[in-house]
């Protein structure tokens, strides 16, 4: 069944007949949806099999091939790769173990705004998304009302339909964008967390394979 005219320039026309509001809230759509797809590429690349790098890097540090771990680490960049490799390399250089841990942390507090990236913006461009609609309607009803103030008996309701056409087509579009943005941003909060919790955990049982493997280290 083909689609009507009506139907088929219904978000043409509903972005028509938003008004003004209609075009701050399409940068923030645009705005949006370059975000959601930097942000899912980069953590993307970010990301380790933390499972399968655990067990090998675990067997090399209990063989004491801590260079070899190094290495290991190296051809695999990422945040959880490089703590464990901050701190490898201070065990190669033979410093204590407060200083191993101190090199992880830092390391690991390096690679935070790598992962969060833009990401909280996320939640800045839903809410000016939502407020941008709120703004619309407003702006929409103050012109409706204002038009039937001065206008024609006869004209008045069709004055007043098309205000609040106006004002509900905004509101419409600024939560269309809101939504989705802010599903997105928890959504991305929640698998940043995950990587956070993956480098604090698997730095602590490195640490602790360190500590008691000391004498097996390999010069």
């Amino acid at each position: 069944m083909q689609p009507t005219p009506e139907t088929g320039n219904f978000i043409i026309e509903a972005f028509r007949g938003g008004g003004w509001g209609m075009y701050p809230i399409a940068i923030i759509f645009v705005l949006t949806i370059y975000l959601i797809i930097e942000r899912y590429i980069a953590l993307r690349s970010l990301s380790v099999d933390k499972e399968d790098f655990n067990e090998k890097i675990f067997g090399m540090v209990l063989r004491g091939d801590i260079r070899q771990a190094i290495t290991f680490c190296d051809s695999r960049p990422a945040p959880l790769t490089n703590t464990l490799k901050a701190g490898l390399v201070q065990v190669v250089n033979r410093r204590p173990d407060e200083e191993v841990q101190v090199a992880m942390d830092g390391a690991a507090l390096k690679e935070m705004p790598r992962l969060d990236g833009w990401t909280s913006y996320l939640a800045v461009f839903a809410n000016v998304a939502t407020l941008l609609g709120l703004l619309g309607t407003i702006a929409g009803l103050i012109t409706s009302f204002r038009a039937v103030t001065f206008a024609d008996p006869a004209q008045k309701a069709t004055l007043l339909s098309a205000g609040i056409s106006e004002a509900m087509n905004c509101t419409a579009f600024g939560l269309i964008v809101a939504i989705p943005a802010l599903m997105a941003y928890g959504y991305y909060q929640t698998r940043i967390q995950r990587l956070v919790n993956d480098m604090n955990e698997s730095s602590v049982n490195v640490m602790n394979l360190i500590v008691s493997n000391r004498d097996k280290i390999k010069d």
